[in-house]
This record gives C-alpha cells, sequence and structure tokens, in this order.
C-alpha cells in the first residue's frame, strides 16, 4: 500500500501564482507550428479589429466624475482634482482618450493594464502614466501584502542605476481582466493561442500559394537517371516559380515529365477556414462579426440589435472593470461616501432619430422628461426656466403636473353628478311670474328659491 502511495498522488491545491504576465503556458507551441505573441497576434487582421474597436470604443465614451447631492441626486464634480485627469488629460505628455486606449489595448492583449499614480504632498492624485504589463510582477512579501515590481528596460529613459522599481498598491492603477485567482489577469491571446495560431497559418500558407504563382507543387519525371537533380530543381524554380513567372510556357527535354502535386485551395476549404478563423477571433473577444467586415449573415433589422448586444454584453464588463477599478485606487475611504466614476454609454444605446423621437414624445407626454431634458440629452441649448423649459407636463390638457389632480375638489350631489360648491347659478329671468322669485297671487313658495337654497347658493 505504501508503495501506491508514493506512486499515485493527489493534485496539488492550485497555486496563486501572480508573477506578471509570464504564465507557464506562454512556453509551449501551438498545434499549428507558429509562434503567437502579443505583438504577433496584432499582425492579424481580425485581432486587430478587434483590439481596436474595443480600445477606441472605451477610450471615446464620456468619463466623469460625480458628487451625490442631498436630493438623492448626483453632479459633475468639476471642483475636483481628479475630474481633469480622468476627463481631459491624465499627464502631460497624452490626453485622456490615448490614455485609456492605450491601458484597454494592454487589458485586451495581456490581460492587465496597469498606471503609476503621481501623488503631491496631500495625497491628491495629480498624474496617471501607463505601464507595460509584460515588465510587471505582482508579488507577495513575507508578511502577504502585495507589492508590484516594474522592471525599466533600456528602450525607456532611465536617469539613474535603477532598473526595478517597486511600486505599493496605492501607487499602481491596476485594472485585471478574467483571472482564476483575482489578482492579475490571463492574457486572452494567450487563451486563445491555438486558434490564433491556426489563423495566421492560414494567412501564410495562402500568401505563399499567391507568392508561388497559384500553382501547387509538383514533381519532374525524368526517363533516364539524372547527375545532377539540385540544379535542374534550381533551374525550375528560377525559370517559373514565383508570381512574376506564373502562367509561363515550360519546355521540357529528355522526355521529361511534370506532375503536379498538393491539395487545392477547394479541397482544403482556404476561405472556409480563414472565414471561420475570423469568426472564431470575434467570438474571443466578443465582437459581434458584422464590425469585423463579416456582413454575411447581417441584415438592416440585426445589425442594430447586435450593436445594442455590443454594448450592454461587452462594452458594459469592461466598463464596470474601469469604474470599480479607479474608485478602489484613487478615491479615499471618505470620498467614496461622496463621489463615484461613470461612464456615460447612453451615446452608444441611442437608436435612430425616429425611435429617439418616440421615445422623447412618451416620455413628454407623461411627465417624467422635460423640454430641457430632452434637449440636454439631443446637446442642445436649454430653454429658460421663465419659459417653461424646466416644466413638466402630462397628456390631455398639457396642464403642469401640479395641477393634475384639481378635478378630485368638486363634489358629487345625491343623483351622482359632479358639483363645485363654488359654482355661480345664473338666475334665468322668464316673463312668466312664477319665475320672478316674487310670492304668486296664491301665497304659495317661490320654486326658484327654493332650488337655489338646495344648490347652496343663490345668485
Amino acid at each position: 500500500m505504501s508503495i501506491f502511495s508514493g506512486l499515485f498522488k493527489s493534485r496539488d491545491k492550485p497555486q496563486n501564482s501572480t508573477a506578471g504576465s509570464g504564465y507557464h503556458f506562454y512556453l509551449g507551441g501551438t498545434t499549428s507550428g507558429k509562434a503567437v505573441t502579443e505583438r504577433s497576434a496584432m499582425q492579424m487582421t481580425a485581432v486587430y479589429s478587434c483590439v481596436r474597436i474595443l480600445a477606441e470604443a472605451v477610450a471615446g465614451l464620456p468619463l466623469h466624475l460625480y458628487r451625490y447631492t442631498e436630493g438623492g441626486g448626483k453632479e459633475k464634480a468639476i471642483d475636483h482634482p481628479l475630474y481633469l485627469l480622468l476627463h481631459d488629460e491624465p499627464n502631460p505628455e497624452m490626453s485622456s482618450f490615448v490614455f485609456r486606449e492605450t491601458l484597454m489595448t494592454h487589458l485586451l492583449l495581456w490581460g492587465n493594464a496597469y498606471a503609476q499614480i503621481i501623488r503631491n504632498g496631500k495625497n491628491e492624485v495629480v498624474a496617471l502614466y501607463p505601464l507595460m504589463p509584460n515588465k510587471m510582477t505582482v508579488d507577495r512579501d513575507t508578511n502577504g501584502h502585495l507589492y508590484y515590481s516594474y522592471n525599466r528596460g533600456n528602450d525607456e529613459a532611465i536617469r539613474d542605476k535603477q532598473s526595478t522599481v517597486i511600486l505599493r498598491p496605492a501607487d499602481v492603477l491596476h485594472i485585471p481582466g478574467l483571472g482564476f485567482d483575482g489578482l492579475v489577469g490571463y492574457s486572452p491571446i494567450a487563451m486563445a493561442k491555438n486558434a490564433i495560431g491556426m489563423a495566421i497559418a492560414c494567412e501564410e500558407y495562402g500568401a505563399k500559394f499567391f507568392a508561388n504563382g497559384a500553382a501547387p507543387g509538383g514533381v519532374l519525371e525524368h526517363p533516364g537517371t539524372l547527375k545532377d537533380p539540385q540544379r535542374i530543381r534550381e533551374s525550375w524554380q528560377s525559370t517559373y516559380g514565383g508570381t512574376s513567372n506564373a502562367h509561363r510556357i515550360a519546355v521540357l527535354e529528355e522526355g521529361m515529365k511534370y506532375t503536379p502535386i498538393g491539395i487545392s485551395p477547394e479541397q482544403a476549404q482556404f476561405l472556409e477556414t480563414r472565414k471561420f478563423q475570423i469568426n472564431e477571433i470575434a467570438r474571443i473577444f466578443r465582437v459581434p462579426p458584422h464590425m469585423v467586415g463579416d456582413l454575411e449573415k447581417s441584415s438592416f433589422s440585426n445589425i442594430e440589435q447586435q450593436s445594442l448586444e455590443f454594448v450592454k454584453y461587452t462594452l458594459d464588463p469592461w466598463v464596470i472593470r474601469w469604474e470599480q477599478s479607479i474608485m478602489r485606487t484613487l478615491l479615499s475611504q471618505e470620498e467614496k461616501a461622496q463621489y463615484f466614476v461613470k461612464f456615460n454609454l447612453e451615446g452608444l444605446l441611442r437608436g435612430d432619430y425616429q425611435s429617439r423621437m418616440n421615445g422623447y414624445a412618451i416620455g413628454r407626454q407623461n411627465g417624467w422628461m422635460s423640454a430641457n431634458d430632452i434637449r440636454e440629452l439631443e446637446n442642445l441649448d436649454r430653454i429658460p426656466a421663465e419659459e417653461g423649459g424646466d416644466l413638466y407636463l402630462i397628456n390631455g390638457n398639457m396642464l403642469p403636473l401640479k395641477d393634475a389632480g384639481a378635478f378630485a375638489n368638486t363634489e358629487t350631489s345625491d343623483d351622482g353628478k359632479e358639483e363645485n360648491a363654488d359654482e355661480e347659478v345664473l338666475e334665468v329671468e322668464e316673463q312668466d311670474g312664477d319665475q320672478s322669485g316674487e310670492p304668486d297671487a296664491d301665497g304659495g313658495t317661490d320654486t326658484v328659491s327654493q332650488r337655489h337654497h338646495r344648490r347652496g347658493k343663490l345668485v
């Protein structure tokens, strides 16, 4: 029993590996035989398109710092120092768009995005600088505390001799992607290296196929014995190989015969394979096929729905990662109860002009949108409040919202008809003396006075 226990052991528990991007599965090759790295993957058009679409989409979204108001609403905290860094200029060298585009590219390729936080003496954030993920290592010290080790290479401007910089978690804005331990993310390129390697192989095959004149290889047969076959092979290749020699007429001597061999592109389903790999890469990044140029199964009706699903199921998770990482690192504990960071996705969720106008009309007629609310969404100037720009109206007679229940003050008579207590009753003058209000000749009671008395008021 002891022999078997020594041979067969239970699987060890997962280790908390946080050593940058140098994961062990990077070392293995791909099934296609092509080396796949972050930079080589970007040479694939589908990968480049998906990364560019996501990076530019996140970078182009308006990013604001808001402050909670007493009434439960929110307002832009323009006076906060962090507002300018996030919205306009994170550092003197780049704009907010370029900064977020760079970090999002790192996040899509390496699975992690890092930025160094520069603070002043008041512990206020004054600048944010992006850091390369492949040079960053996340580890724990002897006490179990996280620290970041950044290895500056020779390609950076180093003023001192120190090549490795140790950074605290408070000095690094870290946005992790999908991972196994919650500390660091794993590279989507590494996780899908076989699919990307196959796409690279298909692209290389097509390039070499057309570079060879779109002709497969073949065999030169000679009835006798050749003394120098290498010379004949090189002569044939130099004369009839390559795109410049395509469709040239070959002259065979001494009974030689050329037999083409190899698999044709139709048999290998070259185009179908390339198309499938493009869809495979788009599936990895969760990008709709029509956004990478595949319009085979797209129509006017489903493209708009796919675009909305792209915002909801693709962009929204990335945006939440950004918002929570920024609030966790850049805001203090006291500021977290007063401020929050929010990307504005309303611009991407807007439909066509007719759909927006129909939605505005419903909101306007039902009293939960004013004219200025609609004009702000359409980037139009506000209407002054004295001209009714901030009024909330309801459908019907378009009364102000505060007068919507005025009809409830009416009284109901015994017969079920509504009567107003303040209603003025006009006396109708008749030619007959019985309707004049005076007693009749028989000394009876005036019927008009009695009727008015019952109504409550006599005019």
